[in-house]
């Protein structure tokens, strides 16, 4: 039996919804939420996330919500068998911890650059990023406190930062991609989006493969990090306005007491700016090989374009992509501990979110860490004007409860007088 206080927290945030969503267009239309929530909320197990409302970027696999991806392809080419009775790995996770599926979330055609209808809940006139455009904007806007996304290039990162709240990409392979549309298998990486860091790390104890809760409790009482900043060419592809902010976000930190230090690294951005490229080219195109010449004139244009691009990237260049990335991740690893380096810090994307919504916005800032396979976290860090700032803050591989734990502290530095982001509904601010 459901009780009351459940029934009626669930009636605010679906109240949110139909207040919102006609204007902001963070879910995919659904037919009857409410009666189906109800269902499930009365369903749902005991678990440390009962009853939480979840988010589910729409190339996650869902027992009966339909998978779309974004485009206007038959949904019979990609979907699971059985795909009713279908969940995703990390979706059935946490359905078994008592978590509840608020709906699918508005994505980008197959998680690429063509934009969804989703605007940013900060400023409706500007692009909530992508490809996990709804599921940043569905926890901006309060309709729920936990949202998957997944992420490629920069698709948690950067939207997080854009919509103000805490963004997580943990270590690649760490979450199970079962019952995800791939799109890069080499690199693709299940994430998660959060009012807060504290939240995040509730439902990343979920999903991580091997959670090591003695790890993610004992690091809070650990030293603080030592922070690196990676100064040079990557650093430098952020705009003035976000190369200023960061530098005050660093200065924030140093006077809080974390020691931060700058180092030389990635001089060789571009290469792997293009490695990247072409990594996720290539395997697009195989990803969607068995159904793409028939179809092709169902694709948006920049997906169509990048699909024709990537079938033409040779083998050699497919290879040195997936063989740079181990390479890379061992180059940042031993600068981090020949130089007692904890965590790397710099922009989550070039600045704040862009003017329009015909596009969304440069993933350069998180291309090479998503390369390395290390985890990344992005913290709410300021503004520029009203349209937040953030923090990216990446660990050495494996190390995602410490990410997590040092979060919480950096969140707290960052954000004085609490370690929550505002979320859309909690900040008061009304649509003009």
């Amino acid at each position: 039996m459901l009780l009351a206080p459940e029934a009626a927290a669930c009636d605010r945030r679906l109240d949110l919804v139909d207040a919102l969503e006609p204007r902001i267009r963070a879910l995919v239309p659904e037919a009857d939420r409410r009666r189906r929530l109800v269902t499930e909320l009365e369903a749902a197990p005991e678990g440390s996330l009962r009853h939480l409302l979840v988010g589910v970027k729409d190339i996650f696999h869902a027992r009966g919500l339909p998978t779309r991806a974004g485009t206007a392809l038959p949904g019979g080419l990609f979907a699971a068998e059985g795909v009713e009775e279908a969940d995703a790995d990390c979706v059935a996770a946490l359905r078994a911890a008592g978590a509840v599926v608020l709906g699918k979330a508005v994505t980008t055609e197959f998680a690429y650059f063509e934009p969804g209808p989703t605007r940013n809940p900060r400023d409706l006139a500007h692009t909530p990023g992508g490809s996990s455009s709804g599921s940043a904007a569905a926890v901006a806007a309060g309709y729920c406190e936990l949202a998957l996304g997944s992420q490629t290039v920069g698709s948690v990162m950067r939207p997080a930062a854009y919509c103000g709240v805490v963004g997580f990409k943990p270590t690649f392979g760490r979450v199970s991609r079962g019952g995800l549309l791939a799109c890069s298998p080499s690199v693709d990486t299940v994430g998660l989006f959060a009012p807060d860091t504290a939240t995040a790390a509730r439902g990343s104890a979920v999903i991580l493969d091997a959670w090591d809760p003695a790890s993610a409790e004992g690091r809070r009482e650990a030293p603080r990090p030592v922070l690196g900043i990676p100064e040079g060419p990557y650093l430098r592809q952020a705009s003035p306005e976000g190369l200023a902010g960061f530098e005050e976000q660093a200065a924030r930190l140093e006077s809080a007491g974390f020691r931060v230090e700058r180092l030389e690294v990635l001089s060789d951005i571009d290469e792997v700016n293009q490695r990247h490229r072409d990594l996720h080219g290539a395997e697009m195109a195989l990803e969607h090989a068995p159904w793409m010449e028939e179809h092709l004139h169902l694709y948006k244009p920049l997906t169509r374009e990048f699909l024709l691009r990537g079938r033409e990237i040779p083998e050699a260049r497919l290879l040195a992509g997936r063989e740079g990335r181990g390479r890379l991740r061992h180059q940042l690893e031993r600068i981090m501990a020949a130089e007692g380096v904890d965590l790397w810090i710099c922009p989550s994307a070039p600045g704040p979110a862009p003017r329009g919504l015909q596009a969304t916005g440069d993933p350069v800032m998180n291309l090479p860490w998503t390369h390395a396979g290390l985890p990344t976290l992005s913290l709410p860090a300021g503004l520029v004007g009203q349209l937040p700032l953030g923090l990216q803050c990446v660990a050495a591989h494996g190390r995602d409860e410490a990410l997590l734990a040092w979060g919480v502290a950096l969140e707290a530095a960052l954000r004085p007088g609490g370690g929550r982001a505002s979320t859309f509904a909690s900040a008061g601010l009304i649509f003009q």
